[in-house]
Formats: C-alpha cells, sequence, structure tokens
C-alpha cells in the first residue's frame, strides 16, 4: 500500500512538471509558427514593390518572432529531457520509435530552421532582397517542419502504430516508418495544430495593431498589418474548421473514450447529436441514475455525422466503453462486439504474465516453453497496458475538463472569426476611423487567443488519460521510479524559472511594441 501511494505521487507530480513544461512552451510556439509566415507574406509585398515601408513592417514582426523564438526553444529543450529524467520507462518502452521522429527533428528541421533565421535576421543589405525573402520563407517552413516531426510522435502516443513488440527486449520497435509518418492521428493533429497557431499568431498581430489604433499611431502600418494578418486568419480559420472535423472523426475511431468526455456522453445512442452548450450535473459519474446535464442544447444527428460519417450511428458514451457489449467495425474492417474494460484488463494482465514467463524460459533456456508464452503474449498485447490498470473506472478522463475545454475553444475560435471580419472590413475602408469597441475587443482577443489554445491542448491531452501511449502504457507505467520530492522540488524551481522567463519575455514584447516599428505617417505603401 506504501509503494503504491509513493508511486503515485511520483506520477502525479511528474505530470504537473511535464504540464507546467508544456504550458509555458506552447505560451511560445505557436507564435513563431504562424507569424514566421505572416513575416514572409509582409516581405514579398516588400519585394515586389520596391518600397521600403514594407521593410520597416517586416523588421518590426521579426522583432516580436526573434523574442518568442529563443524562449520556445528553450523551453523546449527541457521537455524532452524530461522524457529520459523523469518518464524512463516510457523512454525505454517506445523510445526507438518515439525518438525517431525527434531525432529528424533536431538533425534537419531544427537546424534548418536556426540556419535561415540567422540570415533572415542578419543579412540585411548583405545579401540580395530575392535571397533574403528566401531565407525567410525557409525559416518558416523550416518552423514548421519541426513542428511536424513533433506532433508525428504526439500523434502517434494517441495511436500508436507501424511498431512490433520484442518480448527479448520488453520494447516496441519500429517496423514501418512511413505508417507513423502517415498515421492519420498524426496529420490530423499536425494540420490541426498549425493551423490554430496561424489563428492565434493572426490574433496577435490584429489585436497589436489595433492598440497602435487605439493610442493613435502608426495608423497606415498598423492597417496594412491587420489587412495581411485578418486574411491570414480567415483562411487560416476555415482550415481550422477543416482539420477539427477531421480531427473529430479519427477521434471517434481510435479515441472514443476521449470523444465521450468531449461531449459529455455517458449513454450511447443512435443519430447523436452534438452539444453546443450545457452544464454538466456537479459530481455525475459513470453507472448513477443522474442525467447528464443540468441542461443541453445540441445540434440534432451532428456527432453521428462528425465521428462517424452516418446521420444514425451509434456514439458509445462513458458506460458503453467501460461495460462494452455494443458492436462496432474494428481496424480490419470487421463488425466485432466491444469488450469490456473488466476483460481487458484481465487479458492485459495475462500478457504481462506471458512476458515473464517469456523471459524466465528464455534465462533458463527453455525454448518450447518460450515459444508457448510468446505466443500467449502476442494473442493479449493489444491489451497489455491495461494489466496496469487496478478498476475499470481508472480509464475514464476528466469529463467536465474535456467538456467545457472544448466547448471553451470552439466558442472562441468563431469569436475570432468574428474579429477578422471586423477588423478587415474597417481597415479596408479608405478613411475614417476604427470604431473603439472594435479595436478593444481585438485587444482583449490578444490573451483569449491563448486560453483557446491551452485548452485544446487540454482537451487533446487530458482526453486520453490515464495513458501516455493509448491502450498500450498507462502513465503509472511509465514514470520513472525516483523519489518523488526529487521531482517536486524540481517542479517548484522550473515554475520560478519559467515564471521569470515569462515576465522578461512579457516584458521585452511590451517594450518593442511600445517603442512600435518608427514608421513616419507621411511614408506611404506602394499600392
Amino acid at each position: 500500500m506504501l509503494n503504491q501511494m509513493l508511486l503515485s505521487s511520483v506520477v502525479e507530480w511528474s505530470r504537473l512538471q511535464f504540464a507546467l513544461t508544456a504550458i509555458f512552451h506552447w505560451f511560445f510556439v505557436p507564435l513563431t509558427l504562424g507569424l514566421s509566415f505572416i513575416i514572409a507574406i509582409m516581405e514579398t509585398i516588400y519585394v515586389k514593390t520596391g518600397n521600403e515601408f514594407w521593410k520597416k513592417v517586416v523588421k518590426f514582426w521579426m522583432t516580436i518572432f526573434g523574442i518568442n523564438f529563443a524562449i520556445g526553444v528553450a523551453t523546449g529543450l527541457i521537455l524532452e529531457f524530461e522524457f529520459g529524467l523523469n518518464w524512463s520507462n516510457y523512454s525505454w518502452f517506445v523510445g526507438d520509435i518515439f525518438g525517431a521522429p525527434l531525432a529528424i527533428e533536431g538533425i534537419f528541421a531544427f537546424f534548418m530552421e536556426s540556419t535561415f533565421i540567422a540570415i533572415m535576421f542578419f543579412g540585411w543589405n548583405k545579401i540580395g532582397r530575392k535571397t533574403h525573402l528566401t531565407a525567410s520563407w525557409l525559416t518558416a517552413f523550416g518552423a514548421n517542419i519541426s513542428a511536424l516531426w513533433i506532433l508525428v510522435a504526439n500523434g502517434w502516443m494517441q495511436n500508436p502504430v507501424g511498431m512490433k513488440f520484442n518480448p527479448a527486449t520488453a520494447r516496441n520497435e519500429m517496423f514501418n516508418f512511413w505508417d507513423v509518418l502517415f498515421n492519420p492521428s498524426a496529420i490530423a493533429k499536425f494540420l490541426h495544430t498549425i493551423t490554430s497557431a496561424y489563428v492565434l499568431s493572426a490574433i496577435v498581430v490584429v489585436g497589436v495593431s489595433c492598440w497602435f489604433l487605439l493610442k493613435g499611431r502608426e495608423k497606415i502600418f498598423a492597417k496594412k498589418s491587420i489587412i495581411v494578418a485578418s486574411v491570414f486568419g480567415l483562411l487560416s480559420s476555415a482550415a481550422l474548421i477543416i482539420t477539427g472535423d477531421t480531427s473529430a472523426n479519427n477521434i471517434a475511431t481510435t479515441q472514443p473514450m476521449k470523444l465521450a468526455a468531449m461531449e459529455g456522453l455517458y449513454k450511447g445512442k443512435e443519430g447523436a447529436g452534438l452539444s453546443v452548450i450545457g452544464l454538466l450535473t456537479p459530481g455525475k459519474e459513470a453507472g448513477d441514475k443522474r442525467d447528464a446535464f443540468v441542461f443541453n442544447i445540441e445540434i440534432p444527428k451532428l456527432l453521428s455525422i462528425m465521428g462517424y460519417r452516418k446521420v444514425n450511428a451509434f456514439v458509445p458514451g462513458v458506460e458503453d466503453l467501460i461495460n462494452g457489449g455494443f458492436q462496432y467495425t474494428d481496424s480490419e474492417g470487421k463488425t466485432v462486439a466491444a469488450l469490456s474494460v473488466e476483460e481487458k484488463i484481465r487479458r492485459g494482465k495475462e500478457a504481462i504474465a506471458s512476458l515473464a514467463k517469456y523471459q524466465k524460459a528464455k534465462k533458463e533456456g527453455d525454448n518450447i516453453a518460450a515459444e508457448g508464452a510468446e505466443s500467449d503474449l502476442m494473442k493479449n498485447m493489444k491489451y497489455y497496458g491495461y494489466g496496469y490498470l487496478n478498476s475499470p473506472s481508472s480509464v475514464i478522463p476528466n469529463v467536465p475538463l474535456c467538456y467545457y475545454s472544448f466547448r471553451i475553444m470552439v466558442g472562441l475560435g468563431f469569436l475570432f472569426i468574428l474579429v477578422f471580419i471586423l477588423t478587415l472590413w474597417v481597415a479596408m475602408k479608405p478613411a475614417g476611423p476604427m470604431p473603439k469597441w472594435i479595436l478593444r475587443l481585438s485587444i482583449l482577443s490578444v490573451p483569449l487567443v491563448y486560453i483557446a489554445s491551452q485548452a485544446g491542448w487540454i482537451v487533446a491531452e487530458m482526453g486520453r488519460q490515464p495513458w501516455t501511449i493509448q491502450d498500450l502504457l498507462p502513465t503509472v507505467a511509465a514514470v520513472s521510479r525516483i523519489d518523488a520530492s526529487s521531482v517536486m522540488i524540481t517542479f517548484f524551481l522550473f515554475f520560478v524559472l519559467f515564471s521569470i522567463l515569462l515576465i522578461a519575455e512579457l516584458k521585452i514584447l511590451f517594450g518593442q511594441i511600445k517603442k512600435g516599428p518608427g514608421i513616419a505617417s507621411n511614408n506611404q505603401p506602394s499600392k
């Protein structure tokens, strides 16, 4: 009992530390992903028009980009080290697979990005305009290719494919790199994440530009920046809606418990509606007879359509997934009955026992017994991770957190579309001030877009708990066997360090914004 309590403490503190690092890291990364493309677009206008106005615009936003890039790299490196320090069992179990995209990101994409960012910042007046423009575009592509490999790794954790378990080493080994790279979960994760980053970047550019207009400064610069960012933001928002729909369909087939938690769906139904907004019943648990919602407004049939592309498709709820028995189509296209979590746990424990028998037989040189144990192991290998769970209810994520976070993300996303439309419409007017309420709404949208971005990650990562790797390795089996106090101490040290970095970054950022681009009001851009 004491050992279980200590292990639980290590797991919880390790999760808190990783979440802390990831949250701080994601404060900086999305702005660099989208702003790099906005800068490249603005520099393209500069090269095509030859007007120095656009060069000054580019340099201003490039400074904002550089501040975020530097701190994003620092927090990202700490994240990767935590895999080996706090999650060593995870790193051992799937390091051959998970490490491959991270290695490619470090060797190829990051160095590409770092090389061309140096040219982008220090190459002015040293190389030709077109060469510099090429460096800017390559920096943007490099940043996004870096994100690709990281999100391929994350997508693989949501839907592990392209691997085979080696009982001799007790590790999963990659046998098909292309399955890992083109994993539908990885592609959906990448496209949805980068388009959300583009929306965030566009909102930041629009918000900062509206601050200048509210202060009566840099009016031409602000309006031109708004036009570029709003168009970019609207296109990105359209892509975000499409990728969000693709993600929902992918989650329905690979992570149905996450979908059920996102929708507060305890009892499955055919032709399930999508909850637009609702209030979950406080303290609701799977199996009790209370309604899931105090009130709920939903769009009929839409969840079935989004999840399974059928109007009357059955969408399993939390209780269905716990108890099993419903019919579904497996990865081979066969219609089968879902197993209960209790049965999966039983089979998972058999898999763990078979692995122990295999290792013992190999050590004793009993090849016949080893072959039999390996055969039994492979029959139940898909349930291996369940063997570390103690109760069926442990597979249920935090339903209220997933439900409300999803609605915050989506609701704010539609608000940002409205902001893009309003600011673009007013900025394109030949004359006249922009209404102050639009300016204030745009400025307010800057902190809101960061909340929406973090809410999206809460849904993605909390929705798959208790798994580090979906159905394969729970957090309790992935954590390092270290003293909880060491993790606790480093948690608070990181919190202080990251807080100082964030305060310093914001101080530098706000100072640069207050300074402004320094473009004279009579310096008109070319048409």
